[in-house]
């Protein structure tokens, strides 16, 4: 195997776990969005001001979608440069 097969074999995996990683992310967002509404997805007054602390799965999608976006970015940015 010469190099220029190691990079292409390389970027193939990345776009692979980039797919796999921006799927999980739509999926943690749209559940985030279960209770609220059609129209507070969209920028809209779903809750009406109420404030409340995430707990439980709540806590857990919040952090999952902050991993999967950053984890999304970087491997965008690493396909860049393969």
């Amino acid at each position: 195997m010469n190099s220029r097969n190691i990079l292409y074999m390389l970027n193939t995996v990345i776009l692979f776990l980039d797919v796999i990683v921006g799927l999980v992310l739509i999926i943690a967002i749209l559940l985030q969005q279960k209770g609220a509404g059609l129209g507070a997805g969209f920028g809209g007054s779903g809750g009406g001001g109420v404030v409340s602390t995430r707990r439980g799965v709540d806590l857990f999608l919040y952090k999952v979608t902050i991993v999967s976006s950053i984890l999304f970015f970087v491997l965008a940015f690493l396909a860049l440069f393969v």
